[in-house]
């Protein structure tokens, strides 16, 4: 009889370990995975803000000037002009982030260009559907070069001008917009540039827009590494601390369902008496 106690007793203290061993086993592959999920969960979560939140830095698109050619003379009878097509879409800008539009000229240092002084050059931004959203006009020029200046340049770079790897010609910056904000309600598609001279000589012409980052958005644009770790991390331990109350809850009321229920066995009138030492034993050893 003792022998048989033993070894029932012996069976379920192995029974236990093993039992123990294997939810030991499950709840550190569940801590494993859980702890992948929520680091791929919180890259996700910073990835999807930076694209949203950060917009493109610039946009560049070329310029096609058109003008009317002169019948009886040469040269150009009209102003240089050009519709430039931003987007095919609804919306290029990001609602609420100042852009500055920027005109690139190539223009070369003929005697023309040198003799034409400054120049204006105009433009507009229209929606879709034509409406005038905003319009400047600027001036500009070729930098001057003193006559000196300009034999000892091309004395020094000839080489490289006889195989064309370089040009006599200037690149010609103009700011049209210094702080444009895009309105969501009529979003532009379209730029139309008018350079108001009839004598200029351009090789070509595009215009690049460029976000002003301010704040939060030049941060993570200009240090993406430590904004990422800030940001992954900071993601990392909200949705960590989310789900240990969460699982802290569960495992509460669960445990508090099962006092319920034991309680609620012991103190109902039992029928049978074989069952009812049994059942002493276990409330005695529940709520001792």
């Amino acid at each position: 009889m003792l022998i048989s106690r033993l070894l029932e007793q012996v069976n379920k203290n192995t029974t236990r370990g093993v039992q123990s061993a294997r939810d030991a086993m499950l709840s550190g592959v569940i801590i494993i995975f859980s702890g992948i999920l929520i680091v791929w969960l919180s890259i996700f979560l910073y990835t999807a803000f930076y694209y949203a939140y950060v917009p493109s830095i610039s946009y560049v698109r070329p310029v096609h000037l058109e003008f009317q050619s002169c019948s009886e003379q040469k040269g150009i009878c009209s102003f240089p002009s050009a519709y430039v097509q931003l987007t095919n879409k609804q919306e290029l800008l990001m609602v609420g982030q100042p852009y500055k539009v920027n005109l690139h000229l190539e223009m070369p240092e003929s005697p023309t260009n040198k003799e034409l002084g400054m120049f204006m050059v105009c433009a507009e931004l229209r929606t879709r559907e034509g409406v005038l959203m905003e319009q400047a006009c600027r001036s500009t020029m070729l930098h001057y070069r003193s006559t000196l200046l300009g034999m000892l340049t091309t004395l020094t770079f000839s080489p490289m001008m006889i195989f064309g790897s370089t040009e006599e010609k200037q690149n010609v910056v103009l700011e049209l917009f210094g702080n444009f904000e895009d309105d969501q309600r009529h979003p532009v598609t379209v730029i139309y540039i008018e350079i108001q001279s009839k004598h200029i000589e351009i090789y070509s012409a595009s215009v690049m827009i460029n976000a002003h980052l301010s704040g939060l958005r030049y941060f993570m644009f200009h240090w993406p590494i430590l904004s990422g770790i800030v940001g992954i991390g900071t993601n990392l331990f909200f949705i960590a601390l989310v789900c240990i109350l969460s699982y802290l809850h569960f495992t509460h009321t669960e445990d508090n369902n099962f006092n319920y229920e034991e309680e609620k066995i012991c103190k109902e009138p039992q029928d049978q008496p074989s069952e009812s030492s049994s059942l002493e034993d276990f409330c005695f050893g529940t709520f001792s």
